[in-house]
């Protein structure tokens, strides 16, 4: 991968608080429709407003009227088709922040309508990789979180090549780090929607405040005021039911040190934000919220931007509404699957003394490879297949435990892996009499690996496997696809 070094650093982010917030997309999208048609008849002309400033629309109505016969790839017709739709979704810090345009949430949604199922992919904004920012197609090498701001050319990129893409459109910033999200993962993006913190708030206030539900309280002490400081005092919330207006609500998304252990993981805050669109949501689809709908229409307008037009949002929220919550999977490039501190990767592919994370795969060759077998067949899933991974590498201890991270959240039944003896080959061992044949070819197709019938009483070579289900052998082949060789 070839990263030529054009550009200086970004600027050091000091808020860390902003993190995906897997389901928004659906609040947002959900929201905005609501507001432009909902009350169309009531505001036509505001509700305009508000779509050719968030979207670009020329003339929304008439594009609107273009979705009953939808033309070949857009996403209309890929929804009708049974066509897959990607999306990219982006959270920025905006104005009230000291970086405006990085990019702390970047999250890939995959919808595939063939199987009525929907993928969302965090990816760390501290991942290292070419951003191709100039007219002549070099790249240089940034955390993942600049390409948007790169794009979107404030004074930091002014100037800093002859050959620079100066930004020519208020979507050059989603564009760009578009692009490369698609160098990244391989996938064809359908559009993009970016948000800030104050739409955040300011659809909160807009809906007059939300209720949300605590387990348990939440003390913060170490929560950032808008000084590069901590709020005097701290936050806090006490456990059960309440009534948050939109600076509340923002602080309950944001917090990551509550001394409540319980409230400090982020599991809890990630949590919390779901509870918090979902409040979002319900109020939004309410009458009160068609009351309220010019300030939802401010709010929008004002911290909300994206490339899809009218017809693509309308179609995406018809099809997204029909969605049920379970067939609706979250996952993440972490640390502990495709992704490792640049201190644990051989060569390193960041700057000394900074943080950054790397692809385990310089290539990226198996971070596309998950994209691409992201959405799983249901009736795959539905096997429910008790499968367990064999690490069978020579060199690489933790790869088991990395590939398990990964596959799990995509609904598999994955029991802890265990180390084996080395293989030249990856095999699918199949010990359930042909019980799980979807399954065992998902695996097959994954692995590039051969499926082998075994049993109890013909057991395969691989000493300490449950002889149940489907064994995976993870042989030095894959291992060497895994690190890019």
């Amino acid at each position: 991968m070839d990263h030529s070094q054009n550009g200086s650093r970004s600027r050091a982010r000091r808020s860390l608080y902003t993190r995906s917030r897997p389901g928004w997309l659906r609040s947002f999208l959900a929201l905005a429709l609501i507001v432009a048609l909902g009350v169309l008849g009531l505001a036509a002309w505001h509700a305009i407003g508000l779509v050719r400033a968030t979207t670009g629309s020329g003339n929304p109505l008439s594009e609107l009227a273009k979705a009953s016969g939808a033309e070949p790839g857009t996403i209309p017709y890929k929804l009708q088709h049974g066509q897959r739709v990607n999306l990219l979704l982006l959270g920025y810090g905006g104005a009230e922040n000291d970086a405006p345009w990085l990019t702390d949430s970047i999250m890939v949604l995959s919808i595939d309508p063939s199987t009525h199922r929907a993928v969302e992919v965090s990816i760390p904004r501290d991942l290292m990789v070419p951003i191709d920012a100039f007219s002549d197609h070099r790249s240089f090498s940034d955390k993942i979180n600049v390409a948007y701001a790169v794009g979107m050319d404030d004074a930091d990129w002014a100037g800093k090549s002859s050959q620079f893409r100066a930004a020519t459109s208020p979507d050059a910033g989603g564009r760009l780090a578009e692009q490369t999200v698609t160098n990244l993962t391989g996938l064809h993006f359908d559009g993009f929607v970016g948000v800030d913190f104050l739409a955040f708030r300011d659809l909160v206030n807009a809906l007059g405040g939300v209720q949300i539900c605590l387990s348990g309280p939440l003390d913060d002490y170490q929560y950032p005021n808008y000084k590069d400081g901590y709020v005097k005092g701290g936050i806090h919330f006490p456990s059960g039911c309440q009534q948050v207006n939109g600076e509340q609500a923002l602080e309950l998304a944001r917090s990551r040190h509550a001394t409540e252990s319980a409230a400090a993981t982020d599991f809890a805050r990630a949590a919390r934000q779901r509870q918090l669109l979902d409040a979002i949501r319900r109020k939004a689809a309410s009458l009160g919220a068609i009351r309220r709908a010019p300030a939802l229409m401010s709010a929008l307008q004002k911290n909300f931007i994206t490339d899809l037009g009218l017809a693509d949002l309308n179609a995406l929220y018809s099809y997204s509404s029909k969605l049920s919550a379970a067939s609706i999977a979250s996952a993440a490039l972490t640390d502990s699957n495709l992704t490792a501190p640049y201190y644990e990767q051989p060569g390193s592919c960041g700057p000394w003394g900074e943080y950054v994370l790397c692809a385990i795969d310089p290539s990226f060759a198996n971070i596309k490879q998950y994209f691409a077998h992201l959405i799983v067949d249901p009736k795959v899933l539905a096997e429910q297949a008790p499968i367990q991974l064999v690490n069978a590498s020579l060199t690489l201890p933790d790869m088991g435990q990395r590939v398990g991270q990964a596959l799990a959240p995509l609904g598999f039944k994955l029991a802890p892996p265990i180390r084996g003896r080395t293989d030249p080959h990856s095999v699918v061992y199949d010990y359930s009499g042909g019980r799980y044949p979807l399954t065992a070819r998902w695996l097959a197709s994954y692995f590039q690996a051969s499926v082998v019938v075994a049993s109890s009483a013909s057991p395969a070579s691989v000493p300490g496997a449950e002889q149940s289900g489907l064994v995976v052998v993870l042989g030095h082949d894959f291992a060497l696809h895994w690190i890019g060789q």
